[in-house]
């Protein structure tokens, strides 16, 4: 690994010696697993800031708490409308989405 390394000079250098480069399967099989977990993770950020429970959260939303967990675990596929739901209605905040 430390020759790959010392010829990286970005992130997204590291990403293509060890994925491949964007388009090829196994790199967006890496990016959509890694958006996955991101999702996630500001799931379970924002549930924390606004002390809230995967519980309390499945409940407000009409679903159950393994399923929050996944998600914040990055093993679900969410839907953007479920998303949604869950950080608005849920956590009483405001999704915003960009493009980039």
């Amino acid at each position: 690994m430390k020759k790959i390394i010392d010829n990286i000079t970005d992130f997204e250098d590291l990403l293509c010696e060890k994925y491949g480069k964007e388009g090829t399967p196994e790199r967006d099989e890496y990016d959509a697993e890694s958006f996955a977990f991101r999702l996630g993770e500001m799931l379970k950020v924002a549930r924390k800031e606004a002390n809230v429970t995967q519980e309390e959260l499945a409940e407000k939303t009409g679903t159950n708490k393994s399923y929050i967990s996944r998600i914040e675990r990055g093993k679900s596929d969410i839907q953007i409308s479920t998303y949604r739901k869950l950080i608005e209605i849920g956590l009483g905040k405001k999704l915003k989405i960009s493009i980039g």
